[in-house]
């Protein structure tokens, strides 16, 4: 009998002795992911020591156990304990897979699929640098340094520093710092300023619309330092075209998205298309060109050049004169199409996969002229032709459309389906130095502007038609795929701090709860 107390007190000492090597292993594997599999070791040997614990004291726990206040303290032990086990292993299994939502309203802490695959093909190391200063005038420094983190989660090659310009005025005056809250990145010997202006993007007419874009920024940069060559995107201005600062402010955001440079073109201040243009973009100008600007535009085409034109009805003659010497002629009207519409617009012809060239399922087009491949063309052995997108043979092109009437053929004077909404035209430079390198000309004609307009562009797959429609114009045939669309909904994205408070509540202060709860519920019942 004088042996009990002290077994029972040596049996206390190792059960308590697996219980600290269990919390231990739980910090370890938490705070040094780098010795994980240490932390599982020492867990199982804190699982190993609770069960020499029970086996030599087996017997009087085994009767505590069998009377009637241990069954029912066992039943409450065994549901806590399993309790507390699921939440360990739950939470040691997300420390290898986890996943975080972005809930706030544009997705920023999100990174787009471009930066992703720039960031996992990153080989250079990077150095950032954030001058930050508490006193934010921007009112975006948790911002930028959580998308700074978020940059981290997808590279190793990333390093960031946050430096206080009035504390350290030396490194501001280094790195030539003239403005609070700019951020810096160096690789070897390059390094790209980004200051708050490219970060802070001012929208509408007036620009009375403010949106952080720090991400397009950001990538930027990490393309211009590590020297890969980032293609810009030209929108001619100056004719009344669609304006991507309002009309087409979607289009230019998606351009971005996809690690494009936009900028805008007037070629009566800028008498030539510049050498960095992968492509230029004419959106529905309402108002003709001069003479010399035509001309621009035809030199630049046959030069090689890559052009995206967008017509709507009652378009300016020279856009047709423009475009006929590549094949194509313009019909100007409405094009109607009974068998597949938008409901219930007949004048907004839908074209499925079966009728588009980059099988997009669902693409439509409010008010289109038709583009109408010639007989004869001019150079018919140098221009190759591809039908875009298409109408049913049950269309038409309404001559004149009167909205407040129902639609119908005329014969004779209407033309007949089916019809080329859009056009693909590659043929070979026959202007300028022409090499065996020599680009080829590349001309996309779609008699439609507003499907890319904001009230369009993100319905069906109209924005897809347009990206890809750039993408095959830039001479990247091989990324041709559809950009899937995804509904906008909210998410939850928390910093590191806030991250780390989350990991740590969810594996101590619940089971403190349940334990907090049982402990009540014991006291009670003893009572």
């Amino acid at each position: 009998m004088e042996n009990k107390p002290n077994s029972f007190i040596s049996s206390g000492l190792i059960a308590i002795l697996g219980i600290v090597a269990l919390v231990i292993g739980l910090i370890v594997m938490l705070s040094i992911p780098g010795i994980r599999y240490a932390a599982w070791i020492i867990i199982a040997l804190g699982i190993i020591l609770l069960a020499i614990g029970f086996i030599i004291d087996y017997r009087q726990i085994s009767s505590a156990i069998t009377g009637r206040r241990g069954k029912f303290g066992m039943g409450a032990t065994v549901m806590a304990s399993i309790f507390i086990g699921i939440t360990l292993i739950i939470n040691a299994i997300s420390i290898d897979n986890y996943h975080r939502f972005d809930l706030t309203g544009v997705a920023q802490f999100t990174l787009s699929a471009q930066t992703k695959e720039v960031l996992s093909d990153l080989e250079t190391p990077i150095h950032t640098i954030y001058f930050y200063t508490p006193e934010d005038p921007y009112g975006f420094g948790g911002y930028i340094t959580n998308l700074l983190t978020e940059y981290q989660n997808y590279t190793d090659q990333i390093t960031i520093d946050i430096i206080d310009p009035d504390e350290h005025p030396d490194q501001a005056r280094e790195y030539g710092i003239k403005q609070y809250q700019t951020v810096i990145f160096e690789s070897e010997d390059k390094r790209r300023l980004v200051p708050p202006e490219e970060i802070i993007v001012q929208t509408g007419e007036q620009g009375e619309q403010v949106s952080l874009e720090a991400e397009h920024a950001f990538t930027s940069a990490i393309l211009e330092i590590t020297g890969a060559v980032q293609k810009k995107i030209y929108f001619l201005i100056g004719h009344n075209e669609n304006s991507i600062n309002s009309d087409y402010s979607k289009v230019r955001e998606g351009l971005l998205d996809d690690l494009y440079k936009v900028a805008t073109l007037n070629l009566t201040t800028n008498p030539a298309i510049p050498d960095d243009c992968a492509a230029l973009i004419i959106a529905a100008p309402k108002e003709s060109f001069t003479s010399n600007e035509a001309d621009i535009i035809e030199h630049y085409l046959k030069a090689g050049g890559q052009t995206l034109i967008l017509i709507n009805p009652s378009f300016p003659q020279d856009i047709s004169q423009l475009v006929s010497s590549w094949g194509v002629t313009i019909e100007d009207g409405t094009i109607i199409d009974p068998s597949s519409y938008i409901s219930p617009n007949k004048d907004m012809p839908r074209v499925a996969a079966d009728k588009s060239a980059f099988g997009l399922p669902a693409t439509y087009f409010p008010g289109a002229v038709a583009i109408i491949p010639q007989e004869e063309a001019e150079s018919p052995d140098t221009i190759e032709m591809l039908p875009l997108v298409w109408t049913s043979k049950d269309s038409w092109l309404e001559r004149e459309l009167i909205p407040t009437e129902e639609p119908e053929f005329n014969d004779g004077i209407d033309l007949k389906g089916p019809l080329s909404i859009g056009v693909l035209i590659a043929a070979s430079p026959t202007e300028g130095e022409i090499t065996s390198t020599s680009k080829l000309t590349r001309l996309i004609i779609i008699g439609d502007s507003d499907f890319a307009s904001n009230e369009h562009y993100e319905s069906g797959n109209n924005s897809d038609l347009f990206l890809n429609s750039i993408t095959w114009l830039t001479e990247e045939t091989e990324l041709i795929s559809i950009h899937h669309k995804v509904l906008p909904f909210r998410r939850l994205t928390a910093g590191p701090q806030a991250t780390n408070f989350i990991n740590y509540s969810s594996i101590g202060l619940i089971p403190l709860i349940v334990l907090a709860i049982g402990g009540i519920v014991w006291w009670r019942r003893r009572q």
